[in-house]
């Protein structure tokens, strides 16, 4: 049986994220496994998780990573926009990870992420659906298909998404908000078990609804 692996928010805990991975052992040309979004910021590796997630693509043959409103954040910072913003919610741990040390400012120039990393970071795309769910970071707008749904919904969503009991049919398969343990009703499934702030990184394993943690 073909499975789909749902991995919620790393924030940049790389360590978690290897021990998941070896826990689960995808099968590499049959199965799927989709990292739901902010895999940086926050945490003491966002460097060493982008080269770890970079390395599975090239390994597995279906090995999606979706961008999260974190990882927006980013490319809004490179773009000149809203540069604050990005420092505020964990950014500056990402530069330092990628600088290699410790500090409390921001370098006069974008030169520490690396131009393959920026376009990587750029064609990350924002929702991926299979047989098995639909998979996006953070939520979607009831009653808009899936082609229609904004960027806004996709990666900030919160509490209409979370408060509805609309069938977009199949389950939607989420992170952004962090929950104790997952997240499950009949039509959605939130894994982010909040790594960063000292719970667990979690993966949902399709069909079965099986959770998986570290």
């Amino acid at each position: 049986m073909r499975h789909t692996y749902a991995i919620g928010d790393i924030h940049g805990c790389r360590e978690m994220l290897e021990r998941l991975l070896a826990l689960i052992k995808p099968q590499r040309e049959r199965d799927t496994v989709v990292v739901l979004g902010d895999f940086i910021n926050r945490g003491p590796d966002s460097l060493g998780t982008v080269e770890l997630l970079r390395r599975q693509q090239r390994l597995y043959r279906h090995f999606l990573v979706l961008r999260g409103n974190h990882e927006q954040m980013l490319l809004d910072y490179l773009a000149g926009r809203n540069r604050e913003i990005f420092l505020a919610n964990g950014g500056q741990a990402t530069i330092n990870s990628y600088l290699g040390g410790h500090g409390d400012s921001a370098p006069e120039d974008d030169s520490w992420l690396p131009p393959e990393h920026r376009d990587w970071l750029a064609a990350l795309p924002c929702s991926y659906e299979n047989e098995h769910g639909i998979f996006v970071h953070a939520g979607l707008q009831p009653g808009v298909h899936i082609s229609q749904q904004s960027r806004h919904w996709l990666l900030w969503a919160r509490q209409e998404f979370l408060e509805t009991d609309h069938d977009f049919g199949k389950p939607v398969i989420f992170g952004h908000t962090p929950f104790k343990t997952a997240h499950i009703t009949r039509n959605r499934i939130g894994i982010d078990t909040g790594a960063v702030y000292g719970g667990r990184l979690s993966c949902v394993v399709l069909p079965e609804e099986q959770i998986i943690s570290v």
